[in-house]
């Protein structure tokens, strides 16, 4: 299956357009959190998305919440927090929302540790485990250098083994890709990625 994903829209025109073009190529759409900026915009960021020519999977990330981006009604989109989907023989899970709490404040969806771990555990396998923070260790440095990524995410890659975790969040990372075991692990951000993915 080939899978076009991204991460961190927040509102960007050009990348909208650029994903919504390159979705006539894909069997499926992954959004991995940020569609908006401090959750603020979501109308604009369905409008940019409205073209979207395959079906999406999606997670919010700490700039929306999770009923925001569900009653945000994109077209074909599936929005998974705590829960998994089949999608033609895959198995998908995601996580939204930011993986320890983050500094921003009141408007930041986030979760801690503890709480991430919890929702997780509801996940026993996965070929593709989309989080919007990424594992503690990979595609999750500061332009300081500080590791910010999430040790309950790190977890449930290693328990799962999914073949996939895609991320973002971490924007000094956007274009990472590392593994973790098997797993490969990629930190998104807003341009057009491609994965080939068998059930």
């Amino acid at each position: 299956m080939k899978i076009l994903a991204f991460s961190d829209l927040h509102l960007s025109a050009s990348h909208a357009a650029d994903i919504v073009a390159a979705s006539a190529g894909a069997d499926l759409v992954i959004g991995a959190g940020d569609f908006c900026n401090c959750r603020q915009g979501m109308d604009r960021a369905v409008a940019m998305l409205a073209g979207l020519q395959a079906p999406m999977v999606a997670v919010p990330g700490n700039g929306e919440s999770a009923d925001e981006l569900r009653a945000a009604g994109l077209p074909d989109t599936t929005v998974l927090h705590g829960e998994g989907v089949a999608f033609e023989g895959l198995r998908l899970f995601g996580l939204g929302y930011g993986v320890p709490e983050t500094p921003f404040g009141s408007w930041s969806c986030d979760l801690s540790e503890t709480q991430a771990a919890a929702m997780l555990a509801a996940c026993e396998r996965a070929d593709i485990l989309i989080c919007h923070s990424p594992p503690k260790g990979l595609g999750d440095l500061t332009s300081g250098g500080q590791s910010v990524g999430s040790t309950a995410i790190r977890a449930a890659a290693e328990r799962i083994r999914p073949q996939l975790l895609l991320c973002g969040h971490v924007h000094d990372c956007w274009g990472f890709r590392g593994t973790l075991g098997k797993t490969q692990v990629a930190n998104l951000g807003p341009s057009v990625s491609w994965f080939e993915v068998a059930p």
